[in-house]
């Protein structure tokens, strides 16, 4: 038996004729199979075919009796009947359905397009109203209904419809569709009466601007603005939207009624909060770009700014940065007025509780407040009174800024009124110390040369740190090295070495390298010898290396005249010896303590030294010192492994191959002196 289908094609190689795409589509339609159809019926006799038909009445009872509540064996029992132009019995099974179901849309709306096919108008006109009135609230009821009232040309019985739907009050869709009826056949006033109940109804702000877009194209100029006015007047101030009025004043732009369009803008700008009037402040500044002037377009930017920070300041009204914002736009525009306006009620707002986090940014109003009147306003006395009220305000017990009495010494300087300034840094020196305070009080005394009272000062904020800062220390050695009293720097230093410091390596660099560069190499072998008796660290001994390597001559510890002499010039012989010698004594320390890493980091910088200073000899004793790498495991606490790297040096290697040697012949002897038992036990035996 042959396969069904088209040929297979056996030969795939090209034909040597191509035929064209359009032969090739028509060749395969003509190939495919026919889809199965039906079988055709028929009957001999009207006989015959009323048996059929009561087979399948019979069939589609069943099917309803077996399951009544599922309307698609309803609707195709109806469908059926309605096949066989058995209208009457096709009416009674959509009835005896709807006695079953009658809530099923799909039901009525198949009951009633099946009238509507065989022309039965009125019976699908009373279908429809008995299906809108027991499902009032289905609008595909109501919108067949209508349509059905006016593809008849009955417009009179489309508008009872839809006052009979109005009733109900529907959703905005089923007015627009009475609307567009009215517009459709040029009611207008019909229309405008239905827009006047819809938006009674639905008193949206989009229904109102449907109705205003009604009167642009349909009415006149004057029904549009009374239509725009009667919904910002209906929606009042908690529900206006800010649409309305973009549209409103578009509207008078288009006929050139600028001012009235200005007038709308600002009038709604100042009714509605900035939250919902964002795409407002954007249309209307649009607006004033096309139609305005320079001042109109810089006063709706800024008064857009104003009434955000506004905004900002109303909801919260501890935002200091939104105030400082604020202030700082007044102060663009020039208005002084407004400006002391704005600084005096953000200075009203005072943090609730006494921390100094949420004072921060509270105490910039009072000083970009003082800096205003003094630099743009002018006014010192107003100046002098802000500051006065600002350290009045701050609880110094708890705490103080620096930074507030800092600035008031400085106007009062600017002022030339040096003695007020000093007892005002006095004051606050004595009320609420700090480091910030003393360290500007100092830097004022220098810039006026006044160094008898930085000597004054300093013990005091020696005696306020309880000797614990070595930056205080530092910096009043410093003084007295620039005014040339090296007894008293020194002094100094030993003062402070002696102290319990945050940072000691801070002071002890400090005064080593002002040893060094005052040419007192002898002290500074000193002050690294001392040192190293206090820490073994190896930054110090690398340090002191440096130290001996720049160096040129062993006698340039006493002598000072060679200060001309290049510092660029080679290491000298001693020099190197010097600081092998430091290395030396540095390797041999970290290795009598067991350091690894510090004998590494020694040896690698002696092998730089030597590869740049020292001969192949000595490069060669070096790297016979330097370690390996291996890697070794421990055990942790958890029982677990890990793996580590070591250094293995060379001489604890030969430490361990004599150990390794001599356990190898206590062995040997060991295992000698159990045979020469063994043997002597053996004679006894015998």
């Amino acid at each position: 038996m042959e396969a069904r289908g088209p040929p297979r094609v056996k030969n795939k190689a090209a034909a040597p004729v191509q035929i064209s795409a359009e032969q090739l589509l028509r060749e395969a339609v003509d190939r495919q199979d026919d889809k199965v159809k039906a079988p055709t019926q028929r009957f001999a006799d009207l006989e015959e075919l009323h048996e059929h038909q009561g087979r399948k009445r019979k069939e589609f009872e069943d099917y309803v009796r077996r399951n009544r509540i599922n309307m698609n064996n309803w609707m195709r029992y109806a469908q059926w009947e309605l096949d066989q132009k058995e209208f009457r019995r096709a009416r009674s099974v959509f009835e005896r359905a709807l006695d079953v179901d009658s809530t099923s849309v799909a039901l009525w709306l198949r009951y009633i397009e099946a009238e509507m096919k065989t022309r039965n108008i009125n019976h699908a006109r009373n279908l429809l109203d008995r299906a809108v009135t027991i499902l009032p609230r289905v609008d595909k009821l109501w919108y067949k209904y209508v349509y059905m009232e006016e593809t008849l040309g009955n417009i009179d019985g489309a508008r009872a419809v839809f006052e009979r739907w109005m009733q109900w009050e529907p959703e905005d869709a089923a007015w627009s569709s009475y609307i567009k009826l009215e517009t459709r056949h040029g009611e207008f006033e019909r229309a405008r009466a239905i827009f006047e109940r819809f938006t009674i109804v639905h008193p949206e702000a989009k229904n109102w601007i449907k109705w205003a877009k009604f009167e642009e194209e349909h009415g006149t100029s004057d029904s549009v603005r009374e239509i725009y006015g009667a919904a910002a007047e209906a929606l009042g101030d908690d529900f206006a939207d800010e649409r309305i009025f973009i549209l409103y004043a578009r509207f008078e732009a288009r006929l050139q009624e600028f001012e009235r369009a200005r007038a709308i803008y600002r009038f709604a700008l100042d009714r509605m909060p900035r939250s919902k009037s964002a795409n407002l402040h954007a249309d209307f500044t649009k607006f004033e770009k096309a139609y305005g002037d320079k001042d109109g377009i810089e006063d709706v930017i800024l008064s857009k700014r104003r009434v955000h920070y506004e905004e900002q300041v109303k909801e919260n009204s501890k935002n200091y940065d939104a105030w400082i914002d604020f202030a700082r736009l007044e102060e663009t525009l020039g208005n002084p007025d407004r400006v002391r306006e704005v600084y005096e009620r953000a200075i009203a707002q005072i943090p609730p509780t006494q921390e100094k986090r949420h004072w921060r940014r509270y105490i910039y109003l009072w000083l970009f407040y003082a800096v205003w009147e003094e630099t743009v306003s002018g006014d010192l006395a107003r100046t002098r009174q802000i500051y006065e009220e600002c350290i009045r305000l701050i609880p110094h017990k708890r705490f103080t800024f620096a930074k507030v009495w800092l600035q008031y010494a400085h106007f009062e300087v600017r002022q030339r009124q040096i003695t007020p300034a000093r007892k005002l840094l006095g004051q606050s020196i004595g009320l609420c110390p700090k480091d910030k305070l003393f360290r500007g009080y100092i830097e004022l005394e220098m810039k006026l040369y006044e160094f008898s009272r930085c000597r004054k000062l300093y013990p005091k904020w020696i005696e306020f740190n309880l000797g614990s800062n070595c930056q205080t220390w530092i910096k009043f050695a410093e003084l007295e090295i620039g005014l040339d009293d090296l007894d008293r720097a020194r002094a100094i230093f030993e003062l402070a070495i002696k102290q319990e410091l945050d940072m000691p390596e801070l002071v002890w660099k400090s005064y080593i390298d002002f040893e060094e560069g005052e040419g007192e190499y002898e002290r500074t072998r000193a002050l690294y010898e001392r040192l190293l008796q206090k820490t073994n660290h190896v930054k110090v001994w690398l340090a002191w290396a440096k130290f001996e390597m720049s160096i040129p001559e062993e006698d340039d510890a006493n002598d000072k005249d060679d200060d001309d002499e290049d510092e660029g010039r080679a290491i000298t012989d001693a020099a190197k010896t010097r600081a092998r010698a430091v290395f030396e004594r540095a390797h041999t320390r970290a290795k009598e303590k067991d350091l690894k890493e510090d004998r590494v980091a020694i040896l690698n910088a002696w092998r730089s030294f030597e590869t740049m200073h020292g001969s192949k000899e000595d490069q060669d004793k070096i790297g016979k010192q330097m370690p390996r790498k291996v890697k070794k495991r421990r055990k942790l606490d958890d029982d677990s492994y890990e793996e580590y790297v070591d250094f293995v040096f060379p001489a604890d290697d030969e430490s361990a191959a004599k150990l390794a040697k001599l356990m190898e012949n206590a062995a040997k002897w060991k295992a000698a002196k159990a045979a020469q038992a063994q043997g002597g036990e053996a004679q006894d035996g015998e």
